[in-house]
Parts: structure tokens; C-alpha cells; sequence
């Protein structure tokens, strides 16, 4: 349900590697489906919550996509298969565990499980 003042959506760029390549790996990875809206536009709908942080890790970071998974050696396995670059190897955080890496676009995102 659409609330004013909460999230409710996040773009990323397809960059230089074009918009077709990005839609292959995350329906390849994740399974994502998409609506196209023209040549240059694709959406998605697959579910958002979020956090701030701070410290030394903060200066100059970009946001970080963050998505779950239930198997999260599978998802690295997947996310190599498709095309992705694993930038953080699975480590341990308070409330999981995660792994970071960027998709055919460069975009950084992590992947956590509890």
C-alpha cells in the first residue's frame, strides 16, 4: 500500500552495457520479471525496506541495493552464472550474513540471509 513519505521505489541505471543485458541477469539470477515502457525503460516489482549508516564506510558511498535470499550460497552461485561479479565474498554481519556484487552495469548490490 502506497503511503506518502515512504519508499516506494528505486531506479538504477542500465548503463553502458544496455538495458536488454541487465533484464537477462536479474531474470536469470533472481527470476525478476519485467514491463517494458519504451526501448529505455524497464520496471520491476520486487519489494523494498531500508536503513541509513555511518562511519568511515559511509564517505561517498552510493546506496546499496540490499535483497534477500533463502539459500545464499545458491544466490552467489546464480549471480556468478548470470553474469555478475562477486566484489565482497559471504560474510557475517549483526542479524546474517551477506555477499555484495555488481551486476553487467557495474551497480553494486548485496545479497543477505539470516
Amino acid at each position: 500500500m502506497r503511503k506518502t513519505g515512504k519508499l516506494d521505489y528505486l531506479e538504477m541505471p542500465a548503463g553502458t552495457s544496455g538495458l536488454n543485458e541487465v533484464k537477462a541477469f536479474y531474470s536469470s539470477a533472481f527470476g525478476w520479471k519485467f514491463i517494458d515502457y519504451g526501448p529505455d525503460y524497464a520496471a520491476h516489482s520486487e519489494g523494498l525496506d531500508g536503513g541509513f549508516y555511518q562511519g568511515d564506510e559511509a564517505k561517498n558511498a552510493k546506496p546499496l541495493p540490499v535483497l534477500y535470499s533463502d539459500n545464499l550460497e545458491q544466490t552467489l552461485i546464480d549471480v556468478e552464472k548470470a553474469g555478475g561479479t562477486i566484489v565482497k565474498p559471504i560474510f557475517s554481519f549483526p542479524g546474517g550474513r551477506r555477499f555484495h556484487f555488481t551486476d553487467p552495469s557495474g551497480n553494486e548490490l548485496a545479497v543477505w540471509s539470516e
